[in-house]
């Protein structure tokens, strides 16, 4: 995986400035045209909000725009002479969670806007909480609104106890905390000159150095979940999808599973040709020494192999409006692999505010809770500490094809 990518998503609750952060981003890097600068100017003024709302430049559908809030995820593609970057500035109300949890689900890091006004809020710690069961482990925090309290060094050290407090528990690496005016532009872009008593990196300067590919990557084996079967002109058949864990190389042993067929990779194409070696993240096709009946759903594996099972004991966060409990069928899919599932259990409910876990047998919207699973098919599935897309799944309600869950193989805990 590049490191001259990187993926990121703003979170954080309603009204805390996610869009209007990155909206500063894009502004202050010159990444926008004039033709949309137009555009953010003519919606601003329709509503009434000044000359420029910065949260205009990322809510482009016309309900954000008149309501004045995010909804669904807004993905934006930026760069800057280090490196590029794709942001998803995730919706921030409780009722668009799932939509929060889509867009972080493949972030190298979280950007956290918080009010520094008002501190944590519960809907921040749902994110929070969410994003590191995501596997998200890099976190830089803004503390905005540090104008509105005349950029008093004691409310930020607060903000900043109680961040590194959670990020603890959450089992984040330590996160990069920094006090901002994404209105102004202060620490986001350019440092402020307003406060004497900070010294550490603007909001772009801390990204520009974040590390990158980790959404992808695990220092477990390399993991090929086949997509596609391509026959080859002449005969033969090679295998499409995309790789993650570790490095895919020729002449690798690998396994295909859920047969346990072992083989040899003898060839990888990716989009320009030939190569010795693919990095996770890249979609390649792979020749392998051996004819097999492989098809979609199967997985190509080096050690340590992931383990093939039909029984799942895994932490979701439910979006749908009915209860998640024992004794529902719904359908699970897993990288490429669709199979029926059957819940034999929920056991247990995340406390947000005190990171804690209750018992419980059963889930309501936007909660967080451990689950028994069983599955139709063998699925060849990760701990999702260790490899996010291998470890990861979603829920899909069978009659209506809505994603009713975000599921991570592996029990959750609090340090």
């Amino acid at each position: 995986m590049a490191t001259d990518l990187l993926r990121f998503a703003t979170i954080g609750s309603v009204d805390d400035g996610k869009s209007t952060l990155v909206g500063r981003l894009l502004v202050d890097t010159r990444q926008l045209f004039d033709d949309q600068l137009a555009a953010v100017e003519a919606a601003s003024q329709k509503r009434g909000v000044g000359d420029l709302d910065l949260s205009f430049v990322t809510d482009g559908l016309r309900a954000e725009r008149e309501q004045g809030i995010t909804i669904d995820v807004a993905y934006r593609y930026a760069a800057t002479p280090e490196r590029k970057f794709v942001i998803a500035d995730c919706p921030g109300h409780v009722q668009y969670t799932a939509n929060m949890a889509t867009g972080a689900s493949n972030a190298d890091v979280a950007l956290v806007v918080l009010d520094a006004t008002a501190g944590l809020k519960e809907q921040t710690r749902r994110h929070l909480c969410i994003a590191g069961l995501l596997g998200v482990r890099h976190l830089i925090v803004a503390a905005n609104k540090m104008d509105l309290v005349d950029w008093d060094e004691a409310t930020f050290r607060a903000v900043e106890k109680d961040v590194n407090d959670v990020a603890h528990r959450l089992g984040f690496d330590t996160p990069i905390i920094v006090p901002v005016s994404a209105l102004h532009g202060d620490n986001v872009v350019e440092p402020s000159y307003l406060n004497t008593w900070y010294d550490g990196p603007t909001v772009l300067a801390a990204l520009n150095s974040a590390p990158a590919g980790a959404w992808a990557s695990s220092h477990d084996g390399a993991r090929l979940p086949i997509q596609w079967v391509l026959r080859q002109p002449g005969g033969g058949r090679t295998y499409a999808g995309m790789i993650n864990g570790s490095t895919l190389s020729v002449g690798q042993k690998v396994r295909l599973l859920p047969a346990g067929v072992d083989t040899t990779i003898v060839g990888i194409r990716g989009p320009r040709g030939s190569m010795d070696s693919a990095e996770p993240g890249l979609s390649v096709d792979v020749d392998i020494a051996e004819d097999t009946s492989a098809g979609r759903g199967d997985v190509l594996a080096s050690e340590p192999f992931p383990t093939v099972t039909n029984e799942i004991s895994a932490t979701v966060c439910w979006f749908a409006d009915a209860p998640l409990s024992a004794g529902q069928r719904l359908r699970l899919k897993h990288t490429s692999h669709s199979t029926p599932a059957f819940v034999d259990a929920v056991t247990s409910v995340v406390d947000v505010d005190q990171l804690s876990l209750t018992d419980a047998e059963q889930l309501v919207r936007n909660e967080i809770g451990h689950v028994t699973i069983t599955t139709a098919d063998p699925l060849s599935v990760d701990d999702y500490r260790s490899n996010r897309v291998g470890g990861s799944f979603v829920l899909i309600d069978e009659k209506s094809n809505a994603t009713v869950a975000a599921g991570m193989i592996g029990h959750v805990t609090f340090a």
